[in-house]
């Protein structure tokens, strides 16, 4: 194994990962709202992917495959239903609980919708967007990366985790950078210690998680 390439991998990855993410903010706060309708969803469905674009890059050249990040070696049905049950755990823990509880507020990403298509469009946002791309940049790329470099599953687990915060940080809000961290740790926790979790299962969950915490907040504070 060649650690320089590694490193370089490592670093570029994550730097790509963070420029891509500072261009899909610019873009979203001056761009994307000025567009139609069908356009708007369309760039915004799929304008998170910029933020994979050097990991996908650089994982082409290494003659990597996606479906090498993605799947364990279970069944996929066992999977899929890992990947559920983690995502609805999350949000009955981490999003359900606190509004119940009176703290709402510290979950409520500002979300709120009553249509349909609304719900749908964000689902598919979350899912297919937001968690494929950080599940693969952060628990998929990113984790092997560290795990080459140091043979420590902690290491890499702790590593990634703080990366994956640092992410967030340009919605300038340290708490939020903490949280993020906390929730990658988890996340990456599960696929280390759960037999039928694999990326895939962590995709399936990051999007069910995130898609909940507006749902929920729509539901809940309607009023």
């Amino acid at each position: 194994m060649n650690l320089k390439r590694e490193w370089f991998f490592l670093i570029a990855g994550f730097a790509g990962a963070m420029l891509g993410t500072f261009g899909v903010i610019m873009f979203n706060s001056h761009v994307l709202f000025a567009l139609p309708d069908l356009l708007r969803i369309i760039l915004y469905v799929a304008g998170y992917w910029i933020i994979a674009a050097v990991p996908l890059i650089l994982m082409y050249l290494n003659k990597e495959r996606m479906r090498d990040y993605l799947f364990g070696k279970g069944k996929l049905i066992f999977q899929i239903l890992t990947g559920i049950g983690i995502g609805l755990v999350m949000s009955f823990v981490l999003t359900v609980i606190p509004h119940l509880a009176g703290f709402g507020y510290f979950v409520d990403n500002g979300t709120r919708h009553e249509l349909f298509i609304e719900f749908a469009v964000e689902f598919v946002y979350f899912v297919f967007s937001v968690a494929f791309v950080e599940e693969f940049v952060f628990r998929g790329f990113i984790f092997k990366r560290l795990k080459n470099i140091t043979g420590n599953d902690v290491i890499s687990l702790i590593a990634s985790s703080a990366l994956f915060g640092l992410l967030h940080v340009f919605q300038g809000n340290i708490i939020q950078v903490v949280i993020t961290s906390f929730i990658g740790a988890l996340l990456c926790f599960c696929r280390l210690k759960i037999k039928t979790c694999s990326l895939f299962s962590l995709i399936i969950a990051h999007g069910i998680y995130d898609f909940l915490i507006g749902f929920w907040a729509s539901v809940l504070l309607r009023n």
